[in-house]
């Protein structure tokens, strides 16, 4: 029997939208019965995502700051629902898990935020903050607490001398360290990586991104690393998925999407990515502004910024088709005429 994916999304949304109370939801329909209609005030940030993460993969997902990246690794990790759809560990909905299971199922994904400052509490030492959810399941007893916490320390690179000091004590790079220490504390099996390197200078990225791959080797960790850098993501990622609006456009194994990019905003990310052996290429940038989730553009999301956009993109949202072996895209241009 196939092992199921270790996580997967079945047209997963996320709205958000403001709350009114009962005076505000009278004044807007009476507003609208007057002939003018309250102006739409919620934002898609996710619009129907499905993917599927194996056992063991290292997955980048890639798009322009505002796409929705983050809101589906906030999902994936179980800060916050999907508005539709779902999102499955190992082939369980973790909407429908609870007790022990639902408890399990939210310890073994945990997730490392960009801000490694912002994420961690200045309050608490970091002993405390590497140790207290593992005390708090039962994972480590406090008469073990000290050695193992030093384990913890040393496994992501830390001196374990350091454990009663405090965050700002730290440099940007040991505050990082830090949060790889508490989410690895509670044995996670999947890490959901939120743009970790990208607060950090890039000798210090080189770093961390080393201490990545040791883990997932020494470990068995899965990861869903979320970037802008497609730099990172071409040496971390065993597959990348490509995010616009909402929307994933294409999705392929690293390789592929490197040498053979499909999706026109696909190759416009890989245009403006610095290389030194081009140059003397003309750097050439995305034209226009990202549309407001607000108000996306009807049919397909990128046709406003896209050089090869027909009339049929305005109206229709193309389907998201395989075009060759493991590599998907949405893209009118890939649709055989009758």
């Amino acid at each position: 029997m196939t092992e199921p994916p270790i996580i997967e999304l079945r047209g997963v949304s996320k709205r958000f939208g403001p709350t009114y109370d009962a005076a505000a939801r009278l004044t807007r329909s009476i507003a609208s019965r007057m002939g003018s209609p309250p102006r739409n005030e919620t934002v898609r940030a996710v619009d129907t995502v499905s993917m599927t993460i194996q056992r063991g993969e290292v997955v980048g997902l890639v798009g322009e700051s505002g796409c929705g990246k983050s809101t589906i690794g906030r999902m994936v990790a179980g800060i916050m629902p999907p508005s539709e759809g779902q999102i499955l560990f190992k082939g369980r909905d973790i909407a429908r898990l609870s007790g022990r299971d639902g408890k399990d199922a939210k310890l073994k994904v945990q997730m490392i935020f960009q801000d490694p400052y912002a994420s961690l509490n200045p309050r608490l030492r970091v002993a405390d903050i590497v140790g207290e959810a593992p005390l708090t399941h039962g994972l480590v007893s406090r008469a073990n607490f000290d050695t193992w916490l030093d384990a913890q320390l040393h496994r992501a690179g830390l001196d374990p001398s350091f454990k009663r000091r405090y965050p700002h004590q730290f440099s940007g790079g040991q505050r990082q360290r830090i949060g790889i220490a508490r989410a690895l504390a509670v044995q996670p099996e999947f890490l959901v990586c939120d743009e970790a390197v990208a607060a950090l200078d890039v000798s210090i990225q080189a770093q961390i991104l080393n201490l990545f791959m040791d883990l997932r080797r020494d470990l068995d960790l899965t990861y869903l690393f979320i970037s802008h850098d497609l730099g990172v993501v071409e040496h971390l990622s065993d597959r990348v998925l490509i995010m616009y609006l909402g929307r994933i456009v294409e999705e392929a194994p690293t390789e592929e999407v490197f040498s053979h990019a499909n999706h026109p905003y696909t190759r416009a990310l890989l245009a403006e990515v610095p290389r030194i052996d081009a140059r003397k290429h003309r750097f050439t940038a995305i034209t226009g502004e990202i549309p407001s989730p607000l108000n996306p553009p009807a049919g397909c999301h990128f046709h406003p910024r896209c050089p090869h956009a027909m009339p049929r993109c305005a109206v229709d949202a193309p389907a998201f088709r395989e075009i060759a072996p493991d590599h998907h895209s949405a893209c009118h241009l890939n649709e055989v005429p009758a």
